[in-house]
């Protein structure tokens, strides 16, 4: 065998460690994003329109329920506990909503309920949560047609420092360490996109 053969096939076991590697160290990434749902609860608010006044109005609902469910949620230790108290109080947050749209001089109706949808890669701070179908608060108001706006309601990443009450369980409570490392931080941008990738064609899937 002439050494440029040997070259050649030294660099093409090179590459196959290469791609093994690299799929490895994605399937383990994947496999600690895939968990992560399981353990968060999410808000997800949508407005009627992208009118910078519904818009705005989006945003004084989401303050008023985050008012609201940080104290409903002041003694929950797991989502379970969190995703009880929201389905609990299901009606009464549909209230403290529309109340707040007609506090602001608006007519629209709302609608409130506790589903498992499909977010797309979304960024919080320093925090990336990645797609995936997650339990979440749905809160729709109007027509629903325009920008939305979602966080973490448990553990509370929504609530400033300020109005959290001692004991609250924080992100790193109920995340692995593993799991902490894959969503802080932006050096896995990449992985997350093909995240993003794999779960749309799942959820399209049905899988």
């Amino acid at each position: 065998m002439t050494k440029l053969k040997y070259i050649e096939k030294a660099l093409l076991i090179g590459f196959v460690i290469a791609i093994l590697f690299s799929f490895t160290s994605f399937t383990a990434f994947a496999a600690q994003c895939e968990q992560i749902p399981n353990e968060v609860f999410r808000l997800h608010v949508l407005a009627n329109s992208d009118s910078e006044e519904d818009q705005a109005l989006k945003l004084k609902v989401r303050d008023r329920l985050l008012d609201e469910t940080g104290t409903l949620f002041s003694e929950c230790t797991t989502k379970e506990e969190a995703m009880s108290a929201a389905k609990a109080n299901i009606a009464y947050l549909e209230q403290v909503a529309q109340d707040e749209i007609y506090k602001q001089g608006y007519t629209y109706g709302v609608t409130v309920e506790v589903e498992n949808i499909f977010f797309n890669n979304r960024q919080y701070d320093d925090i990336t949560m990645p797609a995936g179908n997650y339990d979440a608060l749905r809160v729709l108001i109007g027509e629903g047609a325009g920008q939305n706006w979602w966080c973490v309601l448990f553990p509370a990443m929504c609530l400033p420092a300020a109005e959290k009450r001692e004991g609250m369980p924080e992100l790193d409570d109920v995340l692995t360490d593993e799991q902490m490392s894959a969503v802080e931080g932006n050096q896995y941008e990449v992985k997350f996109k093909t995240v993003e990738i794999y779960e749309s064609i799942k959820s399209w899937f049905g899988w």
